[in-house]
């Protein structure tokens, strides 16, 4: 077996960011590729066609010996850009590892500071700023990057699939038909690489251990046919907007914003508990210090331990859209009639997402006051995810890793965000180990103003990408 060398390593990685990588990302953050959810008519506008020839043309252009890249497209699906490298040295052929990414992103947002813009690459201070480079365009220069890097000394690995979906930000509805179109060339993997992860601070390797589920739809409620003069119509017909408060109050405590709904909670594993507790340590108070809370706003509480169980292993409501209510220069004397707001639900892993929009439905529309129309129509439930036990191999390989490229030991933690494809994966490969790591740590803000990317971290995990996939081929 050959020793790896790891300053060559991550001097070879560092280069081949800085030469190829970096420029290709750049060009990659100025498509506006927005998942389909956002962009119904992508197909017509080309732009996820771009972003995946753009990225199959990177590939090819750092082909390994025998790999094969291609974009799949399955009929009305999004694409699926495909990379299979056959195995090398030590590895096994009839393993596989299976590296994830997408290349579909959030829409535009509002906010962004002076000279930065999502469709604008910009390089500040080690860190580069546009929307979906971070949230996951990078994803497959460090997948790739990583198998070169070991290549580049002659260390051998399993055989490896990078599967790069288009439709992560809309619940990846595209992906389940490419997994049952791919499942002869996947066999079961032993190993899952997802680049798609938070990142506690930007110091050590993280390694997500659960995921929520998210669950989404929209409530409205409708009082009139059509708007009448508030002079008019107030005080005899109800306000759309008092009986919505009044439907939000049913689920969610507005001293507290803890979710009245017991189908929505799940026990929290001691485990978990006890992980949670060393991540509290570790971070303290960066829990909420690294959110642009406005002047003089604190946090629901201080204790960095409940404020991450709240974030991974409890359920929250946030309201992130309202429909029905014009802007404030055009807001006449009108009551109007109706209201609709957005509402998004994260669920904690072992929560049945069908069975939470069963319950959220049941009690937003019961007995509406006064006769009030007001439906919640469900668009999306996921069910989120809790990794299995960690193997000792990947453990001991995970903390080598991390103190190799980062100079501290690797932490495990919870994400409040969702990955459908991992539970999906979980449910079909039970003795499948995960390494679920990225980028997204402090003031990051993917799917806000001001994404960035850290390049420094991008490196440093590619590295480690790189490292654990060396000992999952000698794993014993």
């Amino acid at each position: 077996m050959t020793t790896m060398d790891t300053h060559r390593l991550f001097q070879y990685i560092d280069d081949a960011w800085e030469r190829s990588a970096i420029p290709t990302l750049c060009d990659y953050i100025r498509i506006p590729n927005k998942s389909v959810i956002f962009d119904p008519d992508w197909a017509a506008h080309g732009h996820m066609d771009r972003a995946a020839e753009l990225l199959r043309a990177w590939c090819e252009a750092q082909a390994l010996e025998g790999m094969k890249v291609e974009v799949m497209r399955l009929p009305g699906r999004t694409p699926l850009l495909l990379i299979e490298v056959p195995a090398s040295g030590a590895g096994a052929e009839e393993d596989c590892v299976l590296m994830y990414g997408h290349m579909d992103k959030q829409p535009e947002f509002t906010g962004w500071s002076d000279g930065l813009a999502p469709w604008t690459p910009v390089i500040r201070d080690g860190r580069l700023y546009g929307r979906g480079g971070a949230d996951d365009g990078y994803a497959v220069f460090g997948s790739l990057l990583a198998l070169r890097a070991l290549a580049d000394q002659g260390i051998g690995h399993a055989r490896c699939l990078i599967l790069i979906e288009a439709s992560e930000e809309s619940g990846s509805p595209d992906l389940p038909a490419y997994i049952d179109a791919l499942a002869a060339r996947i066999g079961e993997p032993s190993l899952v690489v997802c680049l798609d992860a938070e990142c506690g601070n930007y110091d050590q390797l993280w390694c997500t251990t659960s995921l929520r589920g998210n669950l989404v739809g929209t409530l409205r409620v409708q009082v009139l046919r059509e708007g009448v003069h508030s002079g008019t119509a107030s005080g005899i017909a109800a306000s759309s907007f008092r009986i919505l408060r009044e439907r939000l109050d049913r689920i969610e405590d507005v001293q507290t914003g803890r979710v009245l709904i017991d189908e929505l909670h799940a026990p929290i594993p001691e485990a978990r508990l006890e992980q949670t507790r060393a991540t509290a340590r570790t971070l303290g108070e960066s829990v909420y210090r690294k959110l642009p809370l406005v002047e003089g706003m604190v946090p629901v509480t201080r204790d960095p331990y409940e404020l991450l169980l709240n974030n991974t292993w409890r359920p929250t409501l946030s309201v992130t859209g309202v429909d029905g209510m014009p802007s404030l220069e055009n807001a006449g004397n009108v009551l109007r009639p109706y209201t609709a707001v957005k509402l998004s639900f994260r669920l904690p892993p072992g929560v049945d997402p069908k069975a939470a929009a069963q319950a959220v439905k049941r009690k937003l529309e019961a007995n509406p006051p006064y006769g009030a129309h007001v439906e919640f129509e469900v668009e999306s439930s996921e069910a989120g995810w809790s990794a299995p036990a960690v193997a000792p191999w990947l453990e001991s390989a995970m903390q080598e890793a991390s103190r190799t490229f980062f100079g501290r030991d690797a932490m495990y933690m919870g994400t409040g965000g969702t990955i459908p494809f991992m539970n999906m994966l979980s449910e079909k490969f039970p003795r499948t180990q995960f390494l679920v790591t990225g980028v997204l740590g402090p003031h990051s803000n993917a799917h806000g103003p001001n994404e960035f990317l850290d390049i420094a971290t991008a490196k440093r995990i590619t590295a480690c990408v790189a490292q654990v996939i060396a000992a999952h081929a000698v794993r014993t």
